[in-house]
């Protein structure tokens, strides 16, 4: 068996939206900025997928901005607003995706006083903490995100959004986890500014958008062009565009569905473990239905010699899987997200994340592969 549960990392694309990319693959080539038939073909089809996503999160489409991935979107949200309103302080977490977190801390070696917001030992985030920070300091950029990428952690960005509106702060939410697996709208969440990458959610590499709000000024990221409506220049990533909205239409459509199935998974693995693997714990609340992401299970393992080789070992056995984060290599040690909690570094950290092309045979098979390896350490 051949299982693959990292899909926080990335997802496999939906054939659904392979179909609706292959036109614009094989046959509709022309430049979007081209002013002839082929051009406005294109062109057409850019509006259309601006359209799909502004429907699906309730935002007018002159809100959304076409980037190449959630990263760059989070940058020119942070950089955009803190150069154009000559923002002097920042708020985020030390449990934030690094896209996030080495951009404010850039933002803050250029002069921008930082704040990091107070958690507990699950990670949770003090709200108090942020409405103490954002009261002596007005017109405050707030970046904190949906979901944690590794732990799994939900974050009510509802209060949060509340919180900065009454401050006057300009909240950020990194939504990259989130996008395609729960619904938003921009009409009732006090965000100014909502990321999206398509290959969290089936879609395709290399594309992702911006949610701006409406009348939050920012200065472009890239310049060299008058695309995006002067905001990001450079020439569309056609096919990834129609990707991305193909894929984010799916989502929404089949989301009661894929929410039923995965976080049965989710549920099927947590008591599997329990019932297998003698000291099994779950970081921050990823074990918690309510409080974490459907599709993120972060698994600490007893103390073992084994832990060193653990994914590499899952690997032999045809598991995919992280240790923590994608976007970092090396040992579970270096996932500042586990520092921050203070986790034992001598226990072993999984992420299992799961899709809606994941099944229950597979979640067996991990766990019963996982138990043999631990079954192995004598007691």
């Amino acid at each position: 068996m051949n299982v693959y549960f990292d899909n926080a990392a990335t997802t496999p694309l939906d054939p659904e939206v392979l179909d609706a990319m292959l036109p614009f693959l094989q046959n509709h080539f022309g430049n979007p900025s081209s002013i002839h038939g082929h051009g406005r073909q294109v062109r057409a089809a850019i509006e259309n997928a601006r359209k799909t996503i502004a429907h699906l999160i309730n935002a007018a489409p002159a809100e959304i901005v076409f980037t190449s991935c959630g990263t760059e979107a989070d940058n020119y949200a942070a950089f955009g607003s803190v150069h154009t309103l000559g923002l002097q302080h920042g708020v985020t977490s030390t449990l934030e995706h690094h896209a996030v977190l080495h951009t404010m801390q850039a933002l803050e070696k250029q002069g921008m006083q930082l704040s990091y917001l107070r958690h507990d030992a699950q990670g949770r985030l003090d709200l108090a903490h942020l409405d103490e920070l954002l009261a002596t300091h007005p017109r405050t950029f707030v970046s904190l995100m949906h979901a944690n990428n590794e732990i799994g952690n939900l974050n009510d960005i509802a209060a949060i959004g509340d919180i900065c509106a009454q401050h006057n702060a300009v909240f950020h939410t990194d939504t990259v986890q989130t996008m395609g697996h729960y619904r938003h709208d921009v009409q009732q969440l006090k965000a100014n500014f909502l990321v999206g990458s398509a290959h969290k959610f089936h879609g395709p590499k290399g594309v992702g958008f911006l949610y701006r709000r409406s009348g939050q000024t920012v200065n472009a990221l890239i310049h060299g062009g008058s695309q995006e409506r002067n905001q990001r220049a450079g020439t569309e990533n056609v096919y990834g565009i129609v990707g991305l909205a193909k894929a984010l239409e799916i989502a929404y459509r089949d989301m009661a569905e894929h929410q039923r199935h995965i976080q049965g998974l989710k549920d099927r693995f947590i008591e599997r473990l329990r019932q297998e693997i003698d000291g099994v714990e779950f970081n921050g609340t990823s074990a918690e239905a309510d409080q974490s992401l459907y599709t993120v299970l972060s698994v600490s393992l007893p103390p073992s010699e084994l832990n060193e080789m653990l994914l590499f070992n899952l690997d032999i056995n045809h598991i995919s899987v992280s240790g923590g984060s994608a976007c970092t290599s090396g040992a579970n040690a270096g996932s500042h997200v586990l520092n921050a909690l203070n986790c034992d570094p001598n226990r072993g950290t999984i992420r299992f994340s799961m899709s809606k092309y994941n099944t229950a045979e597979e979640v067996d098979y991990a766990v019963e592969q996982l138990a043999k390896m631990y079954r192995k350490v004598p007691a």
